[in-house]
């Protein structure tokens, strides 16, 4: 093999494994980073923004104001330092939370001891605004994993469509679904703590 073989035989190999290298690169910062298809299962499932009742400030009155998030993946999701936003910027932040697949938490508003089916921003005035809000999750990265947002105006109902016991609201993700949620939705504007 003459010179210029060996060094054109080298460049073809330099070139192959660095396309491979590039190929194989493309292919690492969606599963690499933590924010690739698991955190795409954890969801804003529902949403009661406006709390059954008067709307008094008591605990229980608060407490029936949530946000229900949802991992519908198998494995499960490391929540800690993930945040819960509103529109006014009154952020929840989870701590020592780990949300196993196929499970479901619930983000009260009020006081409370947390479990792993219930956790307390420990407020003591309402966060969302039953006319207009929205509810945003950001991951430890503060990507935003998903958002659901209301507007009753909007509405031909009050906001309230369908649901577990008809009362629910459709939300508008800024990616075209239209889903209904269910359950009660409530609380009022209120103004909580970081």
């Amino acid at each position: 093999m003459t010179a210029s073989q060996t060094f054109t035989a080298r460049r073809l190999a330099a070139a192959a494994l660095s396309a491979a290298a590039l190929v194989g690169a493309a292919a690492l910062p969606a599963a690499a980073d933590g924010s690739g298809p698991r955190d795409s299962r954890v969801e804003i499932s529902k949403v009661q923004y406006d709390a059954p009742g008067h709307g008094s400030r008591s605990n229980r009155s608060l407490n029936e104001e949530w946000v229900q998030i949802t991992n519908s993946g198998r494995e499960s999701v490391n929540l800690d330092d993930w945040t819960l936003s509103n529109r006014q910027g009154r952020v929840y932040t989870f701590h020592h939370l780990r949300l196993n697949g196929h499970s479901t938490v619930r983000v009260h508003t009020g006081v409370g001891r947390d479990t792993y089916r219930d956790v307390y921003q420990d407020r003591r005035n309402f966060v969302w605004d039953d006319r207009k809000d929205t509810a945003t999750l950001r991951n430890d990265h503060r990507r935003v994993v998903d958002t659901i947002s209301w507007d009753a105006r909007h509405h031909g109902d009050d906001g309230r469509g369908h649901g577990d016991d008809g009362r629910g609201h459709g939300d508008d993700r800024g990616h075209g679904s239209d889903r209904g949620h269910g359950d009660n939705h409530g609380g009022g504007p209120g103004h909580g703590h970081r």
